[in-house]
C-alpha cells in the first residue's frame, strides 16, 4: 500500500449531464404528507404578499374532483410563471422569504396529484391576460414537457375567483387526479373531508400561527359542489400557538438562554414550561407527549420543526412540559449548523449545536441544563400530587388510542409491574355488550354492535376511543381485585343491560337511516 495521498482530486475537464426526465418521479416521491404539501403552497402565497388564501375542495355530488389553492398575492407574468414551474427554477428569494429550493410547488403538488395547473395574473388592469401552465406526470416523465394553459380557460378560472379572494391580481394552483381522494361513494367523501380538513386546519394553524395571528392574513378552507354551486363548508383557520399557555407551569419561566456557536454566533433559546395536564389544542396539536417536547424552530416566523431534541438528549415522559422556541438566524441558508429539510418539516443540526447547548446560559448565568431539570421537576411534582390523592390503577394497553393511554397515565398513578388492560372486539352472545376476561386481562366488546357504534366508519385496532375510554373507567377496578363481590356483580349486570339497550337502539337508528 502506497503512503502517497492527494488531498485534492485532479480534474481533467467536465461534461454536461442533464437529469433524465424520470427525475420528476423521484421529485414526487419525497414523502410529502398531505398537510405539509398544502402548507408549502401557502408559503408561496405568503411570499407573494397574499392577504387571503382559500383552500377549495370541489366535489360533484359524492365525488371529489379537484383541489385549488387561491390567493390574492402579486401574481406572476409568463416569464415568472415559467421560472416557478421549472424544477429548481432560479429566482431571487428575499431574506424573509419562506421558499428556498425552487422545488416545493412541483414536488408538493405531484406527490399528491396526477396534474398541477397554475394560473396567475399580475396587477395591471382587469383586462390584462393571465398566464397558465400545467404539469402532468405523464408528460413530465417523457421529456419535461410543461403544457401551456389555454388563455380563455386561464381567464375563466381567474374570473371564477374574482373578489374571492382575487381582485386585481393573484394565483390559482389546481390539483387534479388527487391520489388520496375517495374513489367510492357511500358517504366516504363526507368522512374523508371531515377527517382531512380537521387535520389540515390543525397543521396550518400550528405551522403558520404567527402569520394567522396578524390582522391582515387569513386562510379559509371551503367545500363547494360544482353541480349545484352550493358552498356548504367555509371556515377560517385559527392560529395554534404552541407557547400560548394560560399560565406558566413554573414561575421562573419563560427565560431566554443564549447558545454561542463558533461558526454562526449567538442563537437565542426561549425556554418555556407548560402547566401540567393541559387539554387545550395548543398543547395537544403535535403528536404524542414524546413528539411535542423539545425544540420549536422558526424560520422567518414560519414553524419548520415542532418538537424534538435534535440529539441533545433523549425524549422522555418527564420532559413533556418542556418547549423551546428558536428563531433561526438569517444566515441559516448558508449555515452547516442548521439544515432545513426540503419539505420544511424538520431541521437537521450539527454536533456544534448540541455542544453549544451544554454551555448555554441566561442573563443571570443560569445554565440551559438547569431549565431541563426544572421542566423535569415540574412534571414529577404534579405526578406526586396526583399520586397522593388518587388510587393507582392498572394502565390501559392494546386497543386504546395512544392519546387516551397518555391522558390516563397523566391523570392517574400506575400500579408498577402490572400487565396492561387490553380491549378488543369479538363475537359473543348478542345479549351481552361486553365480557371481562380476567385471565388475559382483556375487555371484550361485542363485534355485533361495532358497525353501529362506529357509524359506518372503518374500524381499526384503536377505534371507538370514547367508548373504550368509558369502558376502561367502568371496569379497570374489576381487574385490580381477585374476585367480584355481590355489589360489583350487580353493577356489571346493570351496565350490561343499559349498554345492550343503547347498542340495539343504535342499530335501529342505522337501519332506519338506510
Amino acid at each position: 500500500m502506497t503512503t502517497d495521498w492527494q488531498f485534492e482530486v485532479p480534474i481533467a475537464g467536465s461534461k454536461h449531464l442533464p437529469p433524465d426526465a424520470r427525475y420528476m418521479e423521484a421529485l414526487s416521491s419525497q414523502g410529502y404528507g398531505f398537510e405539509a404539501a398544502i402548507a408549502d403552497l401557502v408559503d408561496n402565497s405568503i411570499d407573494a404578499g397574499a392577504k387571503d388564501v382559500v383552500i377549495h375542495f370541489l366535489r360533484d355530488g359524492d365525488r371529489l374532483v379537484s383541489l385549488l389553492i387561491v390567493d390574492d398575492g402579486k401574481g406572476m407574468d409568463e416569464a415568472g410563471l415559467d421560472v416557478a414551474m421549472t424544477v429548481g427554477g432560479r429566482r431571487d428569494y428575499g431574506s424573509q422569504a419562506l421558499g428556498m429550493f425552487g422545488t416545493g410547488l412541483k414536488s408538493a403538488s405531484l406527490s399528491h396529484a396526477g396534474s398541477v395547473t397554475v394560473v396567475s395574473k399580475v396587477r395591471a388592469t382587469r383586462a390584462a391576460a393571465p398566464a397558465g401552465r400545467r404539469w402532468t406526470m405523464e408528460r413530465a416523465v417523457t421529456g419535461f414537457q410543461c403544457d401551456i394553459v389555454d388563455p380563455d380557460y386561464a381567464q375563466q378560472l381567474i374570473d371564477r375567483y374574482y373578489d374571492c379572494p382575487i381582485v386585481w391580481q393573484g394565483t390559482i394552483v389546481r390539483w387534479d387526479q388527487v391520489k388520496n381522494f375517495p374513489r367510492t361513494g357511500g358517504g366516504q367523501t363526507d368522512r374523508y373531508l371531515h377527517r382531512t380538513i380537521n387535520k389540515l386546519g390543525l397543521h396550518l394553524g400550528l405551522h403558520l400561527h404567527r402569520f394567522l395571528a396578524r390582522d391582515d392574513f387569513n386562510i379559509t378552507i371551503a367545500v363547494e359542489d360544482v353541480s349545484t354551486g352550493v358552498e356548504y363548508m367555509n371556515f377560517g383557520v385559527q392560529p395554534l400557538d404552541p407557547f400560548a399557555y394560560p399560565v406558566t407551569g413554573h414561575p421562573e419561566y419563560a427565560r431566554e438562554f443564549v447558545a454561542t456557536m463558533p461558526s454562526l454566533g449567538p442563537v437565542t433559546l426561549s425556554a418555556h414550561i407548560w402547566p401540567p395536564k393541559s387539554n387545550i389544542d395548543e398543547f395537544k396539536a403535535v403528536g404524542t407527549v414524546i413528539d411535542r417536547q423539545g425544540f420549536y424552530f422558526y424560520r422567518n416566523n414560519r414553524l419548520v420543526q415542532a418538537g424534538g431534541w435534535n440529539n441533545f438528549r433523549q425524549p422522555e415522559q418527564h420532559l413533556s412540559l418542556a418547549r423551546v422556541a428558536v428563531d433561526l438566524p438569517d444566515a441559516v441558508a448558508s449555515s452547516e449548523v442548521f439544515r432545513l429539510t426540503v419539505k420544511k418539516d424538520g431541521v437537521d443540526t450539527s454536533p456544534e449545536f448540541a455542544t453549544a447547548l451544554e454551555s448555554a446560559v441566561d442573563a443571570e448565568g443560569r445554565p440551559f441544563t438547569q431549565y431541563v431539570a426544572d421542566a423535569d421537576m415540574t412534571y414529577r411534582t404534579a405526578r406526586k400530587r396526583t399520586a397522593t390523592t388518587r388510587k393507582p390503577v392498572i394502565p390501559p394497553g392494546k386497543g386504546f388510542e395512544t392519546s387516551v393511554r397518555e391522558a390516563i397515565e397523566d391523570e392517574l398513578p400506575l400500579l408498577p409491574g402490572e400487565e396492561p388492560i387490553a380491549v378488543r372486539w369479538q363475537k359473543i352472545d348478542n345479549s351481552t355488550f361486553f365480557e371481562v376476561d380476567r385471565e388475559s386481562r382483556t375487555i371484550v366488546l361485542n363485534h355485533h354492535y361495532r358497525a353501529a357504534i362506529l357509524g359506518g366508519r372503518r374500524g381499526g385496532l384503536n377505534d371507538a376511543p370514547v367508548l373504550k375510554s368509558l369502558m376502561y373507567l367502568l371496569l379497570h377496578q374489576i381487574f385490580e381485585k381477585e374476585y367480584s363481590g355481590s355489589r360489583e356483580k350487580d353493577n356489571l349486570q346493570l351496565w350490561q343491560s343499559v349498554l345492550v339497550a343503547a347498542a340495539r337502539a343504535e342499530l335501529n337508528r342505522v337501519a332506519d337511516h338506510d
